[in-house]
């Protein structure tokens, strides 16, 4: 027996199926335009109840990409301890603009102590001083991609009188992945 095929929503069908997508967890206007994708017929047909429940949305203020930027960034910065970096990218994958990035991502960590922060992660993370350059280099890394910048990574580096040797090393390979010479 062959599988039945996949019958498409209408307008209505898919403006429902996107507030339960939405009562799920919050979503991106890229996120959810993919999800819908699916559930429509492929060509201009399609995209047009795409746009028609998306604007309803937008509306009626269900989807507003500015708001989950807001919401992801301070939990991000509450919860999980990351730098501006790092929450940067991810709203930046997650299909936000670069625009609403940017002021959101700034005003959010514009009374944010990035030292303290990483600290705080540090902890959160169970990381301690590090006794070689091995575990210096471990240390630097989680902190590289939690988001935080150079300066602050070799602040606290030095704070726990880590051998400046140690510290050119990490430099030197810093310099080399991220491409600059």
């Amino acid at each position: 027996m062959k599988p039945r095929p996949k019958a498409f929503l209408n307008e209505s069908g898919l403006y429902d199926y996107a507030v339960k997508a939405l009562g799920r967890r919050m979503r991106t206007e890229v996120e959810l335009r993919r999800l819908m994708h699916g559930r429509v017929e492929p060509g201009p047909r399609g995209e047009g109840v795409v746009q028609a429940v998306i604007a309803r949305l937008k509306e009626q203020r269900y989807l507003d990409d500015r708001s989950y930027a807001e919401t992801f960034s301070h939990l991000r910065r509450e919860n999980d301890k990351f730098g501006q970096r790092r929450v940067r990218q991810a709203l930046g994958q997650k299909g936000v603009s670069s625009k609403v990035v940017d002021q959101v991502v700034t005003e959010s960590y514009s009374k944010t102590d990035e030292e303290t922060l990483a600290r705080q992660f540090l902890e959160r993370k169970r990381l301690r001083k590090p006794a070689d350059e091995r575990e210096t280099a471990r240390v630097m890394r989680r902190l590289v991609s939690a988001g935080f910048s150079a300066s602050v990574i070799y602040r606290i580096l030095r704070q726990w009188d880590v051998p400046d040797e140690s510290l050119d090393q990490l430099e030197n390979l810093s310099d080399h992945s991220s491409g600059e010479e």
